[in-house]
């Protein structure tokens, strides 16, 4: 076979045998393939698109390319989460501590930023000494130890993934529903959890801003899922402004640590992680339904049990101890900080939230190219929720900035962002709809 020649095909809308799959796989991951062909063939999909048995294979043949041996073994259910992404999406530095403190066990391999929307993995390498790229022993033991893991894709746990998602986000065809369904899912299924739940995002701030291309993209994922034999459900989760009150990779670990150590807990943000907890201690028959789920996460961020199982996944794979009680010392502040003025008094009546990622883009904290650093000290804070009375005495939010110049930059950027009326509008429905196997339903 050739690499162009599968190009080729897929370019004029052919189906793909499983063989040309898994040869493309292969050279993918053994780098027998160039970065332009890779490209090129997600572009090809991009326009395309893949029919449910090419998903199906692609995602085989990814998730076959890692290299974690054997069963877990342990004395709970392995629960795993996967977010499509969103700007201030830090739902997964919470949720795997709560699953810990509840008696689940979870391994999650995170990604890294795609488009304008933040990839966990980035968000922990701001905190010093954490390895988000561990051998497979230690991210084992870390598992088995403390109940919960979260690091990035590996050599050995994502090789094909890991080059695909860099190149994906590089040639702008990361909304790909079939690309999506073959990196999330093939990073799942070499970990191996017993069950799996998705938080698929939708609106302005997601990969996919429509309900409808959501909810195409939850049920497939459910239905390859099962296909795989692995138990899983989807929330729909709304998206249609920043998720908590932060956006940047330490700007958002300093809110996950306020929301686990009961310092602030922003109510939208807050009832993603118990929702999506109660769905996987559900799945995992660690509780009777989704409700009892949510009460039993709740009851561990209240007693400090989540926050101690944080603490000591940090200290496992090599961050500080001290995190917790002290993240000020750990991590980087930016060098500037400004309030953004609201340009005039009222309410916020909605947001662009896809701008305000973009925005944390050309301050440093994502990646226009491969080999292009991430500074992890910038974003913003103390962002202002729809409904929110703004004007002279209480601004949008605060950037953090790595000089004057560009905290100029990013405040018009914001507040072309924001929509202020003069009366509060409604607001979305947060968790519009949840998707298991035999049903697609608004709750």
């Amino acid at each position: 076979m050739i690499f162009q020649e599968i190009i080729r095909k897929k370019r004029d809308g052919d189906v793909l045998s499983a063989e040309e799959i898994a040869f493309f796989v292969n050279g993918l991951t053994r780098r027998d393939i160039c970065d332009a062909q890779v490209a090129a063939f997600a572009m090809a999909v991009f326009f395309q698109g893949m029919t449910v048995g090419e998903m199906t294979a692609l995602t085989g043949q990814m998730s076959a390319s890692a290299t974690l041996p054997g069963a877990w073994d342990l004395p709970g259910p392995v629960l795993d989460k996967q977010s499509t992404g969103g700007v201030g999406d830090k739902v997964s530095l919470i949720l795997g501590p709560v699953i810990a403190a509840c008696g689940g066990f979870n391994p999650m391999i995170s990604g890294r930023g795609l488009g304008h929307t933040g990839g966990t993995a980035d968000k922990l390498d701001a905190v010093p000494g954490y390895n988000t790229a561990p051998d497979t022993a230690v991210f084992r033991d870390t598992v088995r130890t403390v109940g919960t893991a979260i690091i990035g894709p590996t050599d050995d746990l994502a090789p094909a993934g890991k080059r695909f998602d860099g190149l994906r986000a590089l040639s702008a065809t990361v909304e790909s529903i079939p690309l999506m369904i073959a990196s999330m899912l093939s990073k799942k299924l070499a970990v191996g959890p017993d069950a799996l739940v998705m938080d698929v995002k939708t609106g302005s701030g997601a990969l996919l801003t429509s309900h409808g291309q959501s909810m195409e993209l939850a049920e497939s994922i459910v239905a390859i899922a099962h296909g795989h034999g692995m138990r899983c459900s989807a929330l729909i989760t709304d998206m249609d402004q920043v998720l908590g009150r932060s956006v940047g990779h330490a700007p958002e670990v300093r809110e996950a640590i306020t929301y686990l150590t009961g310092r602030d807990r922003e109510t939208r943000l807050n009832e993603v992680v118990l929702a999506l907890a109660g769905e996987m201690l559900w799945l995992g028959g660690l509780v009777a339904d989704p409700a009892e789920g949510f009460e039993k996460a709740a009851i561990a961020l209240e007693t400090g049990a989540a926050a101690e199982r944080f603490a000591k996944m940090i200290a496992a794979l090599g961050g500080p101890t001290t995190l917790l009680e002290k993240p000020e010392l750990h991590l980087t502040a930016a060098p500037v900080v400004r309030p953004v003025p609201a340009v005039r008094s009222g309410f916020v009546t909605g947001m662009k939230c896809r701008e305000i990622g973009i925005a944390v883009i050309g301050l440093g904290g994502g990646r226009s190219r491969e080999d292009r650093p991430v500074d992890h000290r910038i974003g913003f804070t103390h962002l202002m929720p729809v409904g929110a009375e703004v004007g002279p005495d209480q601004p949008l939010a605060r950037v953090h900035a790595p000089s004057d110049p560009a905290a100029k930059a990013a405040i018009a950027a914001v507040q072309s962002a924001y929509v202020i009326g003069e009366a509060p509008s409604a607001m979305p429905r947060l968790i519009p709809a949840r998707i298991s196997q035999n049903d697609s339903q608004g709750d």
